[in-house]
């Protein structure tokens, strides 16, 4: 499912026009981003939990000529299961 699918179905669901559930989707995803950039998790009970992890750095090798390289350390987005989604799942 891609996000335009995901809007028509919201749209169908909550018999909302496709312009408004475009809108709730486009608002909760910059929300999310909102809080990630500001290292805040963001947890939605029985959906899951986003979070931002650091990597550190760390010694690579680059595919194309096989020699070592630095690879830098940096900030990643997370996303954690919880508990009921994964008994959905699986």
């Amino acid at each position: 499912m891609n996000k335009s699918q995901l809007i028509e179905l919201i749209a169908q669901k909550a018999n909302l026009s496709k312009k408004s559930a475009t809108r709730a989707v486009d608002l909760f995803v910059d929300s999310i981003k909102d809080n990630l950039v500001k290292g805040k998790k963001v947890t939605i009970t029985g959906f899951g939990t986003f979070s931002v992890s650091s990597r550190a750095s760390r010694n690579g090798v680059n595919p194309q000529t096989g020699k070592a390289i630095k690879i830098p350390a940096s900030k990643v987005p997370r996303f954690k299961a919880g508990k009921d989604l994964r008994k959905l799942i699986g």
